[in-house]
């Protein structure tokens, strides 16, 4: 039996539009489907637009947000080296996955709604019908990709 495999892709956005407060990915929003997806015996690739460490939105480490999936990430060097180092996006291929999943935070607001590669990468999971999921404000990372007629993807569809 082949392994699933899953593309997280995360922020690389770090600043709150001009408030001068910063903000990346959410913590929870990161770990709570990651360690779900482990412990289901699917292989997890992580990346970003630039690669690297993507910033963590500070307010989500605050001790109101902690839950047992934030405490399992504090304490796991191996999931923590693995966010310090994520994949480039645009160096992937939406074909070597079975799914998509963006986590979210505010930071995809500003840099996956727009980004080429990820937005490219979306579109090209749809046209071979694989899941693309998002939590929460990464939803914003479908609001450019078009379906094959053209069309914006999320026409017609509701929020949930």
């Amino acid at each position: 039996m082949n392994t699933k495999k899953i593309l997280m892709v995360l922020t690389s956005h770090a600043d709150l539009g001009d408030t001068g407060e910063k903000t990346g990915f959410w913590v929870e929003e990161f770990a709570s489907p990651f360690y779900t997806f482990q412990n289901a015996g699917i292989e997890v690739t992580l990346a970003s637009p630039l690669g690297g460490q993507p910033p963590i939105d500070p307010k989500s480490e605050l001790d109101d947000f902690q839950t047992p999936a934030t405490k399992k990430y504090y304490a796991d060097s191996e999931t923590q080296n693995a966010i310090a180092n994520t994949r480039v996006l645009a160096e992937l291929n939406a074909d070597d996955y079975d799914a998509v999943f963006y986590p979210g935070g505010h930071g995809p607001l500003w840099d996956l709604t727009e980004n080429t590669d990820s937005i490219e990468l979306i579109e090209r999971f749809l046209a071979t019908n694989k899941p693309i999921a998002a939590v929460c404000h990464a939803t914003a990372a479908f609001l450019n990709v078009k379906d094959s007629s053209g069309e914006y993807a999320i026409k017609g569809k509701a929020i949930a």
